[in-house]
């Protein structure tokens, strides 16, 4: 599942298209793997007679219930969160069933800042946060990898932006 191009102006270029880090699935794959692992010894553990197979239904059912939620909806939270960064906004799009979205112009972007933890700073990711103008709440894009340096991009952009628009109101 792609960004969707098709929400791009003719002359507008995506600059940077993220996910959150891929660190924020490690988690749910180490469940995976505990889940299968646990299904795999229940296989090997129980007789294989009548009984043994109930037992072993069971325990790839519960393996299937838990996995839903604890793997695959964060796997597809993490795979369906899209931000991107273009030449003239700042977009953010989430969902998996349902879908939410949010675009900030670069013209009313008034602060863009960053927050590292130390383990933030050892898997070089952060999470950037982006103030506009307006009554809308600040826009927070968690676990961005090198939040650091998207933070430089965005304040660049938002430089050439303004540039760019002060040089077409002088002609």
């Amino acid at each position: 599942m792609g960004f969707p191009e098709n929400v791009l102006t003719r002359d507008e270029e995506v600059v940077r298209s993220l996910h959150p880090h891929w660190l924020t699935v490690l988690g749910p794959s180490l469940v995976g793997v505990l889940l299968v692992a646990a299904a795999l010894v229940a296989a090997w553990v129980t007789p294989d007679d009548s009984r043994g197979n109930l037992i072993q239904w069971i325990c790839v059912a519960a393996a299937v219930l838990i996995a839903i939620p604890g793997v695959v909806v964060p796997f597809l939270r993490w795979r369906t969160t899209h931000y991107v960064i273009t030449s003239h906004r700042v977009m953010v799009r989430r969902g998996i069933l349902s879908k939410s979205g949010k675009d900030i112009t670069l013209s009313k972007i008034t602060d863009v800042s960053f927050h590292q933890t130390f383990l933030d700073r050892v898997i070089h990711s952060g999470t950037l946060n982006i103030e506009s103008a307006g009554d809308s709440a600040d826009e927070f894009f968690r676990n961005i990898p090198h939040s650091d340096q998207v933070q430089q991009l965005v304040n660049h952009l938002i430089d050439e932006d303004a540039n760019g628009r002060s040089g077409k109101e002088q002609l």
